[in-house]
């Protein structure tokens, strides 16, 4: 994590769910909020779902800016704890800032269509049918696996990784490692492999065998787009986010801390 910086102009964002909505009200009046479009930091109220929400907003509209969340929602795994009574805005000029680089995934769909999209946690690739995926990998141009059989696979950051990843029996990866996980769901062929680290300047490919037999979804964190033919990943390392964390708030600890829950 960097040092902390100080932010003159702050926006304030929350989610619809009655939790943070609440919090909202106790926050509204605490200093002067600011447009999303002028501020140089904003706070987002709710939960890890509506923080990868408001992190895509920004990508989308070309105006990325350090975000500080105040969890709201279950696991808060990119939040701060929200405290009552204490006083948000000195511990958002005392936060320290870490950086997310998003994925960037292009998918050509069976009629030709062509998508891109970035996932800050996962890309994950998903039968559509009762029908066993089959699914062409590669990693740097060379095929590492002709058919992985199975319900898919999916590709994690370091921020994800503690996420779909690990239901799927990926690895935890720390933050500012400079990783990637390449992870099968339910694979059924080959059935001893268990996925691969690979170094974040990897570019991941992924082929739809069968694909009109057997449709594959391919999901950039909430967004999906179905009847894929094939997807190319790599870093969109012009699109870095800053995360805005509480001094003592250590996400390295909280990674390391899932890796021995029982």
């Amino acid at each position: 994590m960097n040092q902390a910086t100080s932010f003159s102009k702050l926006a304030l964002m929350a989610s619809d769910t009655e939790p943070a909505q609440k919090a909202y009200g106790r926050i509204k009046d605490l200093t002067k909020w600011v447009p999303l479009e002028e501020a140089d930091a904003v706070v987002v109220i709710g939960g890890d779902g509506f923080m990868l929400q408001t992190l895509h907003h920004m990508i989308d509209i070309g105006r990325v800016i350090p975000a500080y969340g105040v969890n709201l929602g279950t696991v808060g795994f990119l939040m701060n704890r929200f405290r009552k009574g204490e006083k948000l805005v000195e511990r958002i000029k005392e936060a320290r800032s870490f950086t997310v680089t998003p994925l960037l995934m292009e998918v050509v769909t069976q009629a030709g269509t062509r998508h891109k999209l970035h996932a800050i946690n996962e890309v994950s690739l998903l039968r559509q049918t009762r029908q066993t995926a089959k699914i062409e990998v590669t990693v740097n141009e060379k095929v590492r696996i002709p058919e992985l059989a199975g319900d898919g696979v999916l590709v994690a950051t370091p921020a994800g990784s503690t996420a779909y990843n690990l239901s799927a029996g990926g690895q935890i990866l720390p933050l500012g490692s400079k990783l990637l996980a390449l992870t099968p769901i339910s694979p059924f062929r080959p059935r001893r492999w268990q996925g691969a680290i690979l170094p974040d300047f990897s570019r991941v490919g992924f082929r739809i065998r069968e694909a009109e037999k057997r449709p594959v979804a391919a999901v950039a964190d909430q967004t999906e787009i179905r009847d894929i033919a094939s997807v190319q990943l790599k870093l969109a390392r012009d699109k870095e986010l800053t995360l805005l964390f509480d001094r003592g708030h250590s996400l390295d600890e909280r990674i390391v801390a899932e890796q021995f829950v029982n």
